[in-house]
């Protein structure tokens, strides 16, 4: 039975989360074409993530804010598949540094 985008999405989802991550939905009503998922991971970066299923393509929108995302020196990456996403995982979390901070809160 072949993955189901939604299905790859839920799945990296839980992976952020299991390793202390936020993935945000990303829509942006007047920019078509931006990332599904915004990424922020304990070692304080930022990704912008787009989930396919296998066999999917980007669309012309999505190819050009991949461009511009690169271009800006962002972190972007398209995820196929669910063993995309745990290597994405593994690759982006063997390194991680959680950073510690105070929070104020007041006088």
């Amino acid at each position: 039975m072949a993955e189901l985008e939604r299905d790859i999405e839920r799945y990296f989802v839980k992976c952020v989360q299991a390793v202390g991550g936020k993935a945000y939905k990303f829509v942006s009503p007047s920019n078509r074409g931006v990332a599904d998922r915004v990424v922020c991971l304990p070692d304080g970066t930022t990704h912008f993530i787009e989930l396919k299923r296998p066999g999917g393509k980007l669309n012309e929108l999505q190819r050009r804010f991949a461009i511009e995302m690169m271009t800006l020196g962002q972190n972007y990456d398209c995820l196929w598949s669910k063993e995309e996403v745990d290597k994405w995982i593994s690759d982006h979390t063997s390194i991680l540094q959680p950073i510690s901070f105070s929070v104020v809160t007041g006088p």
